[in-house]
């Protein structure tokens, strides 16, 4: 439930109205649709809901410019369609710059820094903390399994999951407890 709306009950683009963003795991291909279109697509989307103006495309062509700096990425990439031929690192980062564009309420990343190297790590989380630093009223929920990304990202407040229950909350020094004592102390 987010917003007094069961989320599962919502087509996806109903979620993205209501301020929700995810990011997948293992993001996935969109062969033939642009990254550009697609891109300018949800955000005047999103603008529209909002009961704001949409934006033309040399104005959007600024805004995605400006965004993807955030991210690392080369302005080549928004000619190619969605993520085909990305590496595991591009599709991250290209996901964090759907995220910066869309500027969403809510932002859901799971497991964000499955398959990244350390340097590719560092640019996604480095693109999470500019947004929220820029949208201070951003809820992020970062799903991970390792401590890497919680050293990079801060996070406020820790939650342990175990078999669909939060078992443990707490700061940083409970991921830190999981990462020493395992699954098992928390049981």
């Amino acid at each position: 439930t987010y917003k007094d709306q069961n989320l599962l009950d919502l087509d996806p683009e109903d979620r993205a109205r209501a301020g929700v963003f995810l990011a997948f795991q293992y993001p996935v291909e969109i062969p033939g649709v642009n990254s550009t279109y697609f891109l300018r697509t949800g955000y005047n989307e999103i603008r529209k809901c909002r009961g704001e103006e949409e934006l033309d495309a040399m104005d959007f062509l600024a805004l995605i410019r400006e965004k993807l700096a955030l991210v690392e990425m080369d302005e080549n990439f928004l000619k190619r369609p969605v993520n085909e031929g990305f590496s595991g690192g591009e599709k991250k980062r290209n996901e964090i710059l759907q995220m910066a564009i869309l500027e969403p309420e809510m932002a859901i990343l799971d497991e964000t820094d499955s398959g990244l190297d350390i340097d590719a790590l560092r640019v996604v989380a480095d693109g999470v903390n500019e947004v929220r630093n820029d949208r201070t009223g951003m809820g992020v929920l970062a799903i991970t399994h390792y401590q890497r990304l919680l050293d990079l990202l801060r996070p406020d407040v820790v939650h342990i999951l175990i078999d669909g229950r939060i078992v443990e909350q707490g700061g940083s020094e409970i991921a830190e407890r999981l990462e020493r004592e395992g699954y098992e102390a928390f049981r």
